[in-house]
C-alpha cells in the first residue's frame, strides 16, 4: 500500500537538505557516541575497554543488513512507506537500548537500530537516482554530501555536551528525537517518487534476479569493491579516532573541538567536486584522491614507523592527515555511488541496497580489525589507509574512464 502525502516536488535546495539529513542519521547516529565509548567500556566491558567501540560496528552491520531489505521493499511499497517503517524500527530500538544493562543487549539493539537506519540511507539514494542520473547524479550528491558532512563535525560536541550533562544513555534519547524531526520532515514534504507501474512484487525470486542483474555489470561490481575500501577507511578511522586523539595524542575533552575542526576544514571538497565533476569526470576525480591518500598516507606511515615525526608535532600532524581523509571522502563518495547507480535506474530501490550493504557489511569485516590493531599509536590506521588506498586506486583502473568518456 502506498502512503498518502504531498505531491509538488520539493526545490532543489530543500531537496538536498532533506536527502543530507536522511544520510546523516546514520553519521550522527555514529560519531556522536564516540565521546561515549569511555563511559560504555566501564560500565559495560570493564575487564576490557576497546570493545565498547564495537557498538559503532554492531550499527553499521545492522545497517549493510537492513538495506538488503529496505531496499527491495522501497521497489515495491514505496519510497515513503519504506522510510517511515525504517524510522519506527529506528525509535523502537532507540528506547530499548536506553535499558540495556550489558554490552552484548546494547550490540543487539544497536544493530536493530542500524537496521532501521538504513532505511533513509538506501531510500535516499534510490530517491535520487529516480530524479537523476549520471554526472548530474554526482553533482547532487556532492551537494548533499557537502551538507552531510557538517552532521560528523558537529556530532561528537553535541555527544560531549550531552554526556557532560547526563550520561551516555541519555545519547539514545537525542536519537529518539532526530529520528521524529526526521520522520515529520520527509512525511510531510517528500512526494513518492515510484510511479505505479514501477512497482515490482516482493519476492525472492525477483529479489535474486535483481540482485544478478546488478552483479552483471562489471563496472558496478568494481565500483562496489572500491567503495567498500573507501567505507573501511572512514569506519576504521572513526572507529579509532578517539583512542588515537584522547590516549596516544592527549587531547582529553578538546576531542569533539579537533573532530569538528576537522570536518569543517574539509567539508568545501564537496562543493569543489560538484564543479568539477562536471569537467573532468567521476572516475578521473576518484582515481586521482585516491592516489595522493596513497602516497600521503603510505609516506606518514613510513615516517612514523621510523620515529621521524617528533612528538611535539605528533597531534598536527595527524590532524593534517585527518583532514586528507575526510577530503578525500568529501570528491568519492558521491562519485561513486553515481558510477555504481548509473547503469541501474530500473532497479534504483535493489541497486541501492546490493550497493549500500555490501559496501557497509564487508567494510566492518576490513575496518574492525584495523580499529582492533591500535597499539597507542597512529600506525595501525595510517598503514591501513594506505594499503586501502592503494588497492582502491587499482580498482578504478580495472574500472576505466566514465561511460560517457
Amino acid at each position: 500500500m502506498r502512503l498518502p502525502g504531498p505531491t509538488k516536488p520539493l526545490g532543489l535546495v530543500e531537496f538536498i537538505a532533506l536527502m543530507a539529513m536522511m544520510f546523516a542519521i546514520m553519521a550522527f547516529s555514529i560519531d556522536s557516541l564516540l565521546p561515549a565509548l569511555p563511559q560504555i567500556g566501564a560500565e559495560l566491558s570493564p575487564d576490557d575497554l576497546n570493545r565498547a567501540q564495537l557498538v559503532v560496528g554492531a550499527f553499521v552491520l545492522g545497517m549493510g543488513a537492513g538495506q538488503l531489505f529496505m531496499g527491495p521493499a522501497s521497489d515495491r511499497f514505496g519510497r515513503r512507506s519504506t522510510v517511515l517503517f525504517g524510522l519506527v524500527l529506528y525509535l523502537l530500538a532507540s528506547v530499548a537500548a536506553i535499558y540495556s544493562n550489558s554490552l552484548p543487549a546494547l550490540l543487539i539493539w544497536r544493530f536493530v537500530q542500524g537496521v532501521g537506519g538504513s532505511a533513509p540511507r538506501t531510500v535516499g539514494v534510490a530517491i535520487t537516482r529516480d530524479l537523476y542520473s549520471g554526472r548530474m547524479m554526482a553533482r547532487v550528491s556532492s551537494f548533499t554530501f557537502m551538507v552531510f558532512v557538517m552532521v560528523p563535525a558537529i556530532a561528537p560536541y553535541i555527544g560531549q555536551l550531552v554526556i557532560n550533562a547526563w550520561d551516555w544513555r541519555a545519547m539514545f534519547v537525542a536519537y529518539i528525537l532526530v529520528g521524529l524531526v526526521l520522520g515529520a520532515w520527509f512525511l510531510s514534504r517528500q512526494p513518492e517518487t515510484l510511479a505505479p507501474e514501477d512497482q515490482k512484487p516482493f519476492t525472492l525470486a525477483r529479489f535474486m534476479r535483481g540482485v544478478r542483474e546488478v552483479l552483471s555489470h562489471r563496472r558496478v561490481v568494481i565500483h562496489i569493491a572500491v567503495l567498500t575500501l573507501g567505507f573501511s577507511l572512514l569506519m576504521a578511522y572513526i572507529s579509532s579516532a578517539q583512542p588515537i586523539f584522547v590516549d596516544a595524542l592527549g587531547v582529553g575533552d578538546r576531542f569533539a573541538l579537533f573532530f569538528a575542526a576537522m570536518t569543517v576544514v574539509s567539508s568545501p571538497a564537496a562543493l569543489l567536486n560538484a564543479k568539477l565533476v562536471m569537467r573532468l569526470g567521476m572516475s578521473r576525480l576518484v582515481s586521482l584522491t585516491y592516489a595522493v591518500q596513497a602516497i600521503i598516507a603510505t609516506t606518514l606511515a613510513l615516517a612514523w614507523w621510523a620515529g621521524m615525526v617528533p612528538e611535539a608535532w605528533a597531534l598536527w600532524v595527524f590532524f593534517a592527515w585527518s583532514c586528507t581523509v575526510f577530503i578525500m571522502n568529501g570528491f568519492n563518495f558521491g562519485n561513486l555511488n553515481a558510477l555504481a547507480m548509473e547503469p541501474l535506474g530500473h532497479v534504483a530501490g535493489t541497486g541501492a541496497a546490493l550497493i549500500g550493504s555490501i559496501s557497509t557489511v564487508l567494510s566492518v569485516v576490513i575496518a574492525v580489525p584495523i580499529g582492533l590493531a591500535y597499539n597507542g599509536t597512529p600506525l595501525p590506521l595510517i598503514t591501513g589507509a594506505a594499503v586501502l588506498s592503494v588497492l582502491a586506486w587499482v580498482g578504478m583502473k580495472l574500472a576505466g574512464p566514465d561511460l560517457g568518456d
